[in-house]
């Protein structure tokens, strides 16, 4: 039955014939099965057939995390759509671009922001839009609920397009990244067998479903290796606790283990039926690693990712795992830190630019072929951005961002988005945007502004005009005046130079 349809195929084989295996334990302490999940994934596949999708449309989804928003992915790759999720704090200024770019067959929005969306969605020739809320909840539900389970998969190759995944651009312009049923399928099976994920794991689920790691890692783990879900809305200290008594792994970000440390709880009996512990989306300090093992008996694997390649590298599971590095090229994949101008490779100890090559590595930027000409080479290997360095023993360090990019609690920021907002202000000279240390988010956002020579302009003035233009998480923490910001002979603004002098902020 799915057999034509690759990436649905492979993810419902550990299913297949065990229905009634739960896949999911919700906070209202129900269960879905696996045999649900597919059975509303395939109402929903033929509803969204049967109101205009066609195959390689794309589905631009900006829902609160739930059951059903995970049944809208696996329908829309099973209705031969590209599925495409937003961060739910994107304002709807950011979300007209994103509707502008990928020019989307159907809108899924939240019912709160159906009333400003839905005409920017008009504008843009949407075909449908339909809202689902946290609950479940929703015009997408009604209509996929009137459907009967049963759809046959739209015909799909490995390297049809699953996916879009929007990473912002040094240029302020977000890129959206295309990944491939190969790409997504290729990485969760090596992560499964790395990790050595089986049907007997129970994942702690408490990230965003609208990127990475919250959705292809964790989601697309679980189904190929028909093991459990633990589901949740978000992110509760004490809820994750409680939930080890009865799990086996917990993939999180930094902000949660330093919460954790933080609780009377966390202890070697409290974590003692869990088996792995994994931390990424930005990286953790050694002093977190460390509190980690002291208090709890496990080290956390740390692993090293972005939109463009899913995983990377990893930790090994068998093995040292070393605080401040981001372990080992994984199988199946290339890593190479290589001279930034010639892409030829460095030997271990010299920094250079991290690249990437293998099945995981997206095939390039939506509407963007000069971009993804720039920065995918000849031979393959595609251009991270960050910087690294091998040691002799062959574990990778991220030493720093050749392209200026902040991560916040996971979130990936880039400078010039803001700086142009905050460039336009009146009363705003000039601004540089930087990245400062923060033991909970990894980096925090700082904006030093040049004045206008005539403005008495204040901080209140910044953050309200910055409000409704940004998300939340790229909203700056500090805003900083100075009299003029540093630059080099060239005239370059020197960001280590205001990184260091406000580092202690």
């Amino acid at each position: 039955m799915y057999d034509s349809n690759f990436l649905l195929n492979q993810l419902r084989q550990a299913s297949i014939g065990s229905e009634q295996t739960i896949f999911a334990k919700l906070d209202d302490d129900s269960n879905v099965t696996y045999g649900e999940l597919f059975s509303n994934a395939e109402k929903i596949a033929s509803m969204l057939v049967k109101n205009g999708l066609k195959p390689d449309d794309r589905v631009l989804v900006q829902v609160n995390k739930s059951i059903q928003a995970v049944q809208l992915y696996l329908g829309t790759m099973l209705a031969g759509g590209i599925f495409l999720p937003l961060n739910t704090a994107y304002t709807s200024e950011e979300i007209s671009y994103f509707i502008s770019d990928a020019t989307p067959a159907i809108l899924i929005c939240d019912p709160k922001k159906l009333n400003t969306l839905e005409p920017l969605a008009e504008k843009s020739g949407v075909i449908k839009t339909f809202t689902l809320d946290q609950a479940g909840n929703g015009s997408l539900m009604d209509a996929a609920n009137k459907e009967t389970e049963g759809f046959t998969g739209v015909p799909r190759t490995e390297n049809d397009l699953a996916s879009i995944i929007y990473t912002s651009g040094t240029t302020g312009r977000s890129k959206g990244a295309m990944l491939s049923g190969l790409n997504l399928i290729s990485n969760a099976s090596t992560l499964m067998d790395y990790w050595k994920f089986d049907n007997k794991d129970v994942l702690i689920h408490s990230l965003p479903i609208f990127h990475v790691h919250g959705l292809f890692v964790a989601i697309n783990i679980t189904l190929l290796a028909g093991s459990k879900l633990i589901f949740h809305h978000n992110f509760d200290v004490d809820t994750i606790l409680s939930d080890m008594n009865s799990a086996s792994v917990l993939m999180g970000v930094p902000t949660f283990y330093v919460r954790l440390l933080q609780t009377e709880g966390l202890n070697k009996t409290s974590t003692i039926n869990m088996r792995l512990f994994v931390s990424g989306s930005a990286p953790m300090l050694e002093e977190t690693h460390k509190q980690w093992q002291e208090k709890t008996g496990h080290s956390i694997i740390e692993r090293y990712g972005m939109s463009e390649t899913n995983m990377n590298t990893s930790n090994p599971y068998d093995g040292e795992r070393k605080a401040g590095t981001v372990g080992l090229p994984l199988p199946n994949t290339e890593v190479i830190v290589a001279d930034p101008e010639s892409g030829k490779p460095l030997n271990p100890g010299e920094v250079g630019s991290v690249e990437i090559r293998g099945p995981n590595v997206f095939s390039g930027y939506w509407n963007m072929p000069e971009k993804t000409a720039e920065e995918i080479r000849e031979n393959g290997f595609f251009i991270t951005g960050d910087l690294g360095v091998f040691g002799e023993d062959g574990y990778l360090s991220i030493v720093g961002r050749s392209k200026d990019l902040v991560i916040s609690g996971g979130y990936n920021i880039y400078p010039k988005e803001l700086e142009l907002l905050i460039d336009d202000i009146e009363g705003v000279n000039e601004s540089a945007v930087i990245g400062l240390p923060d033991k909970d988010f990894g980096e925090k956002i700082a904006a030093v502004i040049v004045k206008d020579n005539s403005s008495e302009i204040s901080e209140n003035v910044i953050f309200k005009e910055l409000e409704s233009k940004l998300a939340r998480f790229k909203q700056p923490r500090h805003i900083i005046f100075v009299d003029e910001l540093p630059r080099n002979t060239m005239g370059k603004v020197q960001k280590n130079s205001l990184r260091e002098t406000y580092q202690n902020l």
